[in-house]
This record gives structure tokens, sequence and C-alpha cells, in this order.
């Protein structure tokens, strides 16, 4: 499940209610659903701030996965950025799993973001990349050197380091509909996984396919590679008052309702259940869940009670 750390600011909630979110987290958890994440962002689209929220899950938690859905790195610097992963992972017991994207510059907001974090979005696939080096070479636990474009470490040793011995995995953001090889590459080359989002299953199917041919190419174990897709729906069992929640959720969240039909299923539980089982059988291993709605708590219960039993 996505937690709503922006879903909260959009109903007014001043300060926000903490509170909700862990008690949404601790009965995924007791439900037994394998994890629950939280999205980035810090001007753009505000929310609470991803890595504060998973430290505090951890200390909530025992059992789920605490994932990023998605973070963007080319926002932080590096150094202090494998820091506070590590550290989030130390507390969590190495449960930390970090979707991870490029992040755009495609309308004013995002260039805003940019603007007030102090990075040039021009060239940020790249900075991106480095980012992902920097950090999984700093958990090495050995004085890391790294030269690159944005970033240059000599001997730069990192305290503490990730609890397992592969590092905390990152799962790339690739899309079919961005036709981008060099997303694709770099999944397959840097990840531990995909992660994706607005696909048709369709779709998402071939980005699991070009991402294991590239994977292969590299000399790397395709089924090693976890795939996540991110699913955004409404399960109110009418289906008018569930496309005008979730219109109104989306538009609020985005400033505009963006990808328009890519959104959903909304309006009823057999619906979601069954564009679940579409993605697994494109070849997603693990689905995250956002509910497109105001009342989060009543969309968890439906989904516990008529989705999840399925796939216990």
């Amino acid at each position: 499940m996505l937690l709503p750390t922006r879903g909260l600011l959009l109903q007014g909630e001043q300060p926000p209610n903490m509170d909700r979110i862990i008690a949404l987290a601790e009965t995924v958890e007791q439900a037994g659903l394998d994890s629950v994440w939280v999205g980035d962002s810090l001007v753009a689209k505000p929310r609470l701030e991803p890595l504060a929220v998973l430290s505090a899950l951890a200390a909530r938690t025992s059992r789920v996965r605490l994932g990023t859905a998605v973070l963007l790195p080319a926002l932080r610097h590096p150094v202090l950025l494998a820091q506070t992963l590590n550290t989030v992972d130390l507390i969590s017991g190495g449960r930390l799993v970090i979707g991870a994207g490029v992040g755009g510059a495609f309308n004013d907001d995002q260039k805003r973001e940019w603007e007030a974090a102090g990075v040039p979005p021009k060239g940020r696939g790249r900075r991106f990349e480095e980012i992902i080096e920097i950090v999984q070479g700093l958990g090495s636990g050995k004085p890391y050197d790294f030269h690159g474009r944005d970033f240059d470490l000599d001997s730069t040793l990192m305290r503490p380091v990730p609890s397992r011995p592969g590092g905390i995995p990152f799962l790339l953001a690739s899309h079919y509909r961005a036709q981008s090889q060099a997303q694709i590459r770099r999944a397959a080359r840097l990840g531990a996984g995909i992660i994706s989002i607005s696909d048709t299953p369709e779709e998402f199917g071939q980005v699991v396919r070009q991402v294991n041919e590239k994977a292969a190419e590299y000399g790397r174990d395709p089924a090693s590679l976890e795939k996540a897709f991110y699913l955004t729906v409404n399960m109110d069992p009418d289906l008018g008052k569930a496309e005008a929640d979730a219109t109104e959720w989306l538009t609020g969240y985005y400033g505009s309702d963006i990808w328009g039909g890519r959104w959903g299923p909304f309006g009823g539980p057999d619906r979601v259940a069954e564009r679940i089982a579409e993605y697994m059988a494109a070849g997603a291993g693990t689905v995250v869940v956002r509910f497109a709605s105001f009342d989060p708590e009543k969309q968890l219960e439906i989904f516990l009670d008529k989705v999840a039993p399925a796939y216990a």
C-alpha cells in the first residue's frame, strides 16, 4: 500500500495527522501484506519527507518492507543521501527498498522544484546514475573513489553500511510510454529491479521483457530482478462515485487530471482484483496499490476484505 503522505495535505489537515499514517502501516502489517510505500517531492507536490516517515514506521513495525515510490535522488547530495538511507535501513533491520526515478521537469511546478533544490534539471539523468552508483559504492564499507561529471570522491568512508550484504535494493523507474532505452539500460545495469506506473499490462510486459534481455546482456540473472507496478484505484462500488472521488483526488494531487484513463480501475474490488492479476501475468511480482480517495482507511478495509484474500 502507498501511504497518503501527500493525501493528508490535500485534506487540509494542519498539522497532518501522522497517527493515521502509522495506523495504516500497522494495519497493513497485521493483515500480512508485503510492504508500505511513500512518495517523494519537495515543493512540486508537497508532502511529508519520505525517509523521515519510513524511519518512524521502522520503529512501529517489524515485518513489512518499507519503500519509496518513487524517491528522487537527483534532488539530493549522494553522500548525505547514502548516510540517511543506511541509517533508515539500520533502524528497520534491513527492510528498506528504494523505488527511484530521475524526476520530471515538464511543467512549471517541477521546474521550480529543481530551482528550489539548487540543482539544474538539464543532465538530471546522468546525475541520477552517478548518485545511484555512489550510494551503492559507499555501501561497501570500504574507502570509495568516484570521479564523475557531477561528483568527485576520494577514499570516502561511509558509516553505517546497509544491513544486507547486497546493499539496499533500488528499483529503477522504467516506463513503456517514455520509450527510453536509457531507462532500460539503467535498470538492467544498476537496479535490483524496476518500478513502473501508468503503463497498461501489455506495455508493462514489454518493459519487463526489454529489461530482462538487457540484464542478460550485462551478465545478470533476469529472474533476480524485482518487477513492481504502481496501481492507482478507487473501490467504491458505485462507479460514478468512485470516478468522481478519484478524479477530485488526482486533480488535487497533481494539479491537473494527467494520464486520464490510464489511472484505475475505479468502481468495485472485483475490477481491481482482475487488474492486479493482469499485471502479475505480465511479470509483476509486486503491486503497489495507491487509493485515489479521501478515505484511505475505508479503501484499505475494502481491499483487505475483497481483494487481498485472492493473493494470500
